[in-house]
Formats: structure tokens, sequence, C-alpha cells
């Protein structure tokens, strides 16, 4: 399978798909495409765009995710990420928290495919790099294939050529965001019959793919999957997937995090503590003998005054001998 534009990426994950996150993450897959934490459009334009939109050039490709529902701001917020040098401005309307709601963004707005098109169409104008649209199957207990068929065309009609389609409803009321990732149900086939009947357009398919198997075989269906918790959760299976698309050899799980060490080192000389970096590799050696030592080492270590690359060597070194690094 050749390695096209788009199939592989990271979810845009509040919270957690950080800098030092996608720093990490380019070193596991060289080639996936990278999303940022939802920024709303007003933060851009009105925020500090020097922590908002921090990025390591070594991130690229990577996405600017925004949320929003004003199109001349979102236009405005799109112009300023490309000025900052991101590769692709991604707008969310998918995400079902209370705090969305209320703002009118996210989820909510698969029920005005025609306010979406107008961002879309405001966004595409602003900027030269692609603008593309993450969303859901629908809203509360929607069951219509139909409705969620005119959204795409709606949006598709404004110019996006590229959706990333959470395969799942979102319910505004009664769920937390956590339960709108777990409880309604997944409609892979719903992704599937999209791009069957638009093959012009290219479809992603996100939500509760776990494993490398899954992936390849949601990519016989659609043209390209991306991972959510499950490339936080077990960042190898990241790369392992990377180097199924690509071909390219699969490394040691140690030799991909001492490639780490130089970014970890300059950002410790800045002034950066090592715990905000450390709680983005955790689950590299998930379901592996010493995993346990390894995420307990630095979750106990990175946390302390004067925390350094030192306390990265013990925990790998955990690996080698659990027993005894855990006695």
């Amino acid at each position: 399978m050749n390695y096209k534009e788009n199939v592989l990426s990271v979810a845009p994950m509040m919270d957690w798909t950080d800098s030092h996150c996608r720093v990490f993450h380019r070193l596991l897959a060289p080639r996936a495409r990278l999303y940022t934490e939802m920024v709303h459009a007003n933060a851009v334009l009105q925020g500090d765009r020097a922590r908002l939109l921090a990025r390591d050039p070594v991130e690229n490709p990577v996405a600017l995710q925004l949320g929003g529902s004003d199109p001349a701001l979102l236009a405005g917020a799109a112009r300023v990420g490309q000025e900052h040098g991101f590769d692709e401005i991604n707008l969310n309307v998918g995400c079902p928290s209370d705090r969305v709601q209320a703002g009118r963004f996210g989820a909510c707005l698969m029920k005005e495919p025609a306010l979406v098109a107008d961002s879309v169409a405001a966004m595409i104008a602003a900027v030269d790099i692609p603008v593309t649209v993450k969303c859901r199957l629908g809203v509360d207990e929607e069951n219509d294939y139909d409705r969620f068929a005119a959204f795409i065309d709606t949006v598709a009609a404004a110019g996006c050529r590229v959706f990333f389609v959470h395969a799942r409803n979102a319910w505004l009321k009664g769920l937390s965001p956590k339960e709108n990732r777990e409880v309604p149900p997944l409609r892979y086939d719903w992704a599937y019959r999209i791009k069957r009947e638009r093959p012009q357009l290219t479809i992603a398919v996100n939500g509760g793919i776990a494993t490398l198997e899954d992936s390849l075989a949601h990519l016989q269906h659609t043209d390209g999957v991306m991972l959510g918790r499950a490339a936080y959760h077990d960042p190898y299976l990241l790369h392992r997937l990377d180097a199924a698309l690509s071909g390219g050899e699969i490394l040691p799980r140690a030799q991909l995090l001492r490639a780490l060490r130089p970014y970890v080192e300059s950002q410790l000389a800045q002034g950066m503590a090592l715990k905000h970096i450390a709680r983005h590799v955790l689950g590299l050696f998930h379901g592996q003998p010493g995993g346990r030592a390894f995420r307990q080492v630095l979750s106990e270590g990175a946390h302390r005054p004067g925390a350094d690359w030192t306390l990265v060597e013990q925990a790998i070194a955990a690996t080698r001998s659990p027993l005894r690094s855990a006695a």
C-alpha cells in the first residue's frame, strides 16, 4: 500500500496532543499527520499565540484544529495558523462537551451544515493550505444516514475535500466527553458507504481503532485511519503502523525513546520540567515485561526538582530487570 497523504494521522486530543507529545509521535511515525489540541478561533486571534500555537519544526506535517462557528473569525484564525507554519487547518465539528455546546461549536454544528459550509468556504478563501473537517455521524439518537450524507455534501460543496469521520454519534446531553467516546455505537459502515458513494472525497475513519489489524482492515474501505487514545496509551502501535504502511523498519522501543533525548535536554535547558514531557511516553512499553516498572519510575520521579535524562535511562533499565527494579 502506498503511503498517501492522510492515510495515517493522530487525532487532536485536548490536554494530550501538545507540542511535546507531537515531537514524540513524530519520532515514532515519521510520515503521519499530527494534529494540535483544539484551539478556539477567538483564542488564536486574541490570546497568547506563542503558547497556544507552540510548534517545533520537527513536527511537520502538523495541522491546527480550530473550534468556532463565526466564519470571519475562523478565517482570521486560519490565516494566523498558516503564518505560523501549520500545514492544514481542521475544523472541529465533533467535540460534544458542555463548554463547546455553550459556545455553539463542536458537535452541535452537525445540526447546522450551512453554517459549517460558510465557515469552511471562508477559511478556504483565507489560506493556501488544505482546510479539512472532523465530524461525527450525527447528534443524540439520530439514525439517519441520509442526513449524515447531506451534511457531507453541503460542506463538500463549499470546497472541503477531506473529512475525518469519528464513526459514532455525539450525544449532547447525558454523557460526559469520555462516555461520548465509548457509549454511542460505532458505525464504521457509514464511513465506508460515504467513501464508496463519494469516491472523489478523502474519507478517513476515527473512533475505537485499537490494533494494527483493525487499522489495516479500515484502510480496505477508506482513505485513512486516525488513531486517538490508542496512539497515546500504546504509542508503539503508532510506530508499527507507520512502518507497516511505509515498509520502514520497526525499531526497538528504547532506541526510539533515546532519539528524544536531544529534544528533552534542550527543553530542560530552557526551564521546562521533565514531567511535562515524560507524561507522553508512559505508554511506550505498554503490554511489555517491565512496562509497569517503566511507568512507575517516570511517574514517581519526573515531577521532582532537577529530574533529567538520567531518570529516563533508569526507566529504560527497569524494563530489562522488572522484578529487581520493582523490589
